[in-house]
């Protein structure tokens, strides 16, 4: 493929409204190079796809834009802000939620209290409040439920509300976690391959979910996954990682042909 025929290459993209920016990123361990001065912008309102061989460096861009790792140089902005450095729970506070390869079980909660425990600063933490004021506790607590409630039926999974979480089986604790990401009402969406180990008929059911967030609720969603298939429908733009690095980035079919993709995969290493 003319390689004019992308969108993007070498992090020069300009994007009208980026909400995410991703500036230089570098991360090695001891010798390794996971993050290459990785450079991309995730548009406002877009389902932004990643992608790359094993190894490419994808799980450890998602770790430092989300906080859980400290990049060894470069920068992440959200908005105008730059977020780099900061803390997980700072990170989610100001819009930007991920969520995990292997979901988190909540050990000892049903469904409906893992998504009620997600929200970060509920009044009801603290003494002070309960005392001093316990009608906002209490009208803030109807709110969370109200909330639960409405997500337990967007994601069709009401009929689990009293089940353990621990009890779940893998493909309802990927639409639990998904539920519990948008209890905190998000910005930002870091999907980290949510239709891993799942059925066929939940991957298209999730697919429909993540489409129906972005559209009907406004987020923007920045997603990992194995699924070609998945990933090419889903997302627009692909972003495509080789060896830490931003190789291409364009539309589905751009990237689906470009021979520079192809190469990477076929020279991918093991992870």
């Amino acid at each position: 493929m003319n390689e004019s025929e992308l969108d993007y290459e070498g992090g020069d993209l300009q994007k009208e409204d980026p909400l995410l920016r991703v500036e230089d990123l570098r991360k090695t361990f001891g010798g390794v190079v996971a993050a290459d001065d990785a450079t991309f912008a995730v548009e406002r309102g877009s389902i932004t796809g990643l992608i790359g061989p094993n190894g490419a460096g994808k799980s450890t861009l998602f770790n430092l834009i989300s906080g859980f790792y400290e990049p060894d140089g470069g920068a992440v902005y959200l908005g105008d802000e730059e977020i780099t450095g900061m803390r997980p729970d700072q990170i989610a506070q100001k819009g930007l939620i991920r969520t995990f390869q292997t979901p988190r079980k909540l050990e000892g909660m049903t469904v409906r209290e893992s998504l009620l425990v997600a929200p970060a600063g509920q009044r009801g933490e603290s003494l002070l409040p309960l005392w001093t004021s316990p009608s906002s506790v209490t009208a803030q607590e109807d709110e969370l439920l109200d909330r639960a409630e409405d997500l337990l039926s967007f994601f069709e999974i009401d009929h689990l509300a009293t089940e353990p979480s621990p009890e779940l089986s893998g493909g309802q604790l990927k639409l639990v976690e998904l539920a519990r990401a948008m209890m905190t009402d998000p910005d930002v969406l870091l999907l980290d391959e949510p239709v891993a180990g799942v059925n066929p008929v939940l991957e298209e059911k999730l697919a429909e979910h993540i489409r129906r967030l972005n559209e009907e609720q406004g987020v923007t969603v920045l997603l990992i996954e194995h699924d070609m298939e998945f990933i090419m429908d889903l997302a627009d733009p692909i972003v495509v990682l080789d060896q830490g690095r931003v190789l291409v980035e364009g539309t589905p079919e751009a990237v689906r042909t470009d021979d520079r993709v192809v190469d990477a995969y076929l020279g991918g290493v093991a992870e």
